[in-house]
């Protein structure tokens, strides 16, 4: 049987890290890759590898804008990859995930799509309850979230987004701002130690503007649930393992997403979320996602958004994860092993013929 040989797409803050531990660990023969090169199809053809990993960032606007492509390609060489096009399809992406998860009859937090200035103006008027949530497709961590307390301020709205539209990143400046202001002093010290890193991360919030332009022509607005103290994060690897934890939200606000307040008690963690996880994993089909959960009125979880990637760092505190057959697993581990591990099963259940 071929042995796998991995090319890794090196990131700080990523998963490569632990992959390229993984596979010096396990004897496995890997290749570092710059997936930027222009040459990097033809680099890859001619490396022997059998597989790419790439933890690709949406702040990232070199990532935004070729790892896509450069992942689809990789795959039409025959190679296995992470993520793939069903993996990667809806990250970032928010009007993406409705019809997504509408599909596969996902519990999502209701949200309405409006493709015309006309039709949004009319929900406004006739049907819609107020507070709702604006959202743009584009953004995490909360930027490009606002709550939407009446008819005037969704008009408001609406007016920009079938007019001058909206800056996919150009929140950035004013929600470092309201981070630091809402930090104990002790985070707004470790905020300014890595002010250094600042100026790099507002640089290529500006090059996504520029290159992805602005957002315009549709406006998505999703159903406010109140009284939700935190929210419950469960991420699900290659529809086999699951781990979570829930995220305080922030003082004076309705987003838990980003505020960094992590909690990792696992009696806060309602086991229906991990069951509708692991079940809504499998039927899209992915190898990686992380679901957002919110309970509503009859306290019904219920989908806020997804995504494929995470912040890896905030992992090795959970204390165990669940299996496929919701059992628990008390014990350290990584979910990059998770991923990586899965994908080598898979490649050599490809060569075997196993589907």
């Amino acid at each position: 049987m071929k042995q796998a040989k991995v090319a890794i797409h090196e990131r700080e803050y990523s998963f490569s890290k632990r992959w390229i531990e993984y596979c010096q660990e396990n004897s496995i023969p890997y290749e570092i890759v710059n997936c930027y090169d222009s040459d990097i199809i033809s680099q890859l053809r001619s490396s022997g590898c059998n597989v790419l990993l790439w933890h690709w960032n949406h702040t990232s606007a070199e990532d935004v804008l070729v790892a896509k492509h450069v992942l689809k390609g990789a795959e039409m060489l025959g190679m296995t990859v992470f993520p793939n096009v069903e993996t990667f399809w809806s990250f970032d992406d928010k009007v993406s995930q409705k019809y997504i998860l509408e599909a596969v009859d996902a519990p999502l937090v209701p949200c309405k799509v409006f493709l015309s200035k006309e039709s949004a103006l009319d929900w406004i008027n006739t049907v819609a309850k107020f507070p709702q949530v604006f959202k743009l497709s584009k953004g995490a961590a909360s930027k490009n979230v606002r709550l939407v307390r009446n008819q005037s301020q969704a008009k408001t709205f609406v007016k920009q987004a079938f007019g001058s539209g909206f800056k996919p990143m150009g929140r950035y400046i004013r929600d470092l701002g309201a981070v630091f202001e809402r930090s104990s002093w002790q985070k707004r010290l470790n905020l300014l130690s890595k002010v250094k890193k600042i100026p790099k991360a507002i640089y290529d919030s500006y090059l996504i503007d520029k290159r992805m332009g602005r957002e315009s022509g549709y406006i998505y607005f999703q159903e406010f649930i109140p009284e939700n103290k935190f929210d419950t994060r469960i991420t699900v690897i290659h529809g086999k393992y699951a781990f979570g934890f829930t995220r305080n939200v922030r003082k004076n606000d309705f987003r838990a997403s980003g505020s960094g307040s992590i909690d990792y008690s696992l009696d806060r963690i309602d086991m229906r979320c991990v069951e509708i996880g692991i079940t809504v994993a499998r039927k899209l089909k992915v190898q990686s996602i992380a679901f957002d959960f919110v309970f509503d009125e009859k306290q019904t979880p219920l989908i806020i958004e997804v995504s494929y990637g995470f912040d890896p760092r905030a992992i090795p505190k959970c204390t165990g994860f669940w299996d496929a057959e919701l059992n628990w697993h008390q014990r350290k581990f990584y979910a990059e092993d998770f991923i990586i591990a899965g994908i080598i099963e898979q490649l050599r259940s490809y060569e075997l013929g196993v589907s």
